[in-house]
């Protein structure tokens, strides 16, 4: 009896965060986190977890501009290695978003992993802008090539870590910044003192920040005074900008 064929894995894009605009101008796609190796599938429990109430407040502050949000459903787990699946998964999304909605400006908000997977897919044409939150990035190893940062020249770009954060190394997506600003000036760092990998300890904070930083970057409103300085600030201060506590309660419009 002949061996049965393995069915090929699909990425997918999650149903719109909240309703779909009439006119959709801009996309953001959400990019949970993930495994340094595995070939399982994610659960769709797994992968929205972490993401959902960042999402709901993203689609809620761009509904008025037309922004789409839509998470992405991974075909596997795992980075695994040079497959990089989860930023091939994140291009894919991109692609689906530009056949969906049209040639409309994307910004990739991505956690753990899927921090990763957001800067590395930040070359895709239709990119404009990347957040990542506690980016898992890895080690620096002399036999194998750094993480790449040239695709991101053109485009402008979020880190926020959390200096407690006990799961992804904060010194490491300090390190890629500093490589990545040599490259691209639009390239800023926020800390948030004393908060773990989850950030939980400051979640209005950091939310209200990326909702900030995407509308600037993909509707061009003024961003706050905290953002534009760390974006026009030499590293490495603008690489280590503290976060600071009730953030977002005073944001001018």
């Amino acid at each position: 009896m002949g061996q049965q064929a393995t069915p090929v894995r699909t990425a997918g894009l999650g149903r719109a965060v909240g309703p779909v605009p009439t006119a959709v101008s801009g996309a953001v796609l959400l990019l949970p986190g993930g495994e340094e190796v595995s070939a399982r599938r994610p659960s769709p429990v797994w992968a929205a977890t972490a993401l959902r109430s960042l999402g709901r407040r993203i689609a809620r502050a761009g509904r008025p501009e037309g922004l789409a949000v839509h998470g992405v459903r991974y075909r596997y787990r795992g980075w695994n290695g040079s497959e990089a699946h989860l930023a091939a998964d994140a291009e894919w999304a991109a692609d689906e978003v530009v056949r969906r909605y049209g040639d409309v400006p994307v910004c990739l908000v991505g956690v753990d992993m899927g921090g990763r997977a957001a800067l590395r897919a930040g070359g895709h044409e239709a990119v404009n802008s990347v957040v990542a939150l506690a980016p898992w990035l890895p080690e620096d190893d002399v036999a194998a090539p750094a993480e790449p940062v040239k695709q991101l020249v053109g485009r402008r770009v979020l880190i926020v870590h959390g200096t407690n954060d006990q799961r992804t190394d904060p010194e490491l997506s300090f390190r890629f910044a500093a490589r990545a600003k040599k490259a691209n000036r639009e390239v800023c760092r926020f800390e948030v003192h004393s908060d773990g990998h989850g950030l939980h300890g400051h979640r209005d904070e950091v939310v209200c920040l990326a909702v900030d930083f995407m509308m600037g970057a993909l509707f061009g409103h003024s961003v706050s005074r905290p953002v534009e300085d760390a974006l026009a600030a030499p590293p490495p201060i603008g690489l280590r900008m503290p976060l600071a506590a009730g953030f977002g309660r005073s944001l001018h419009r």
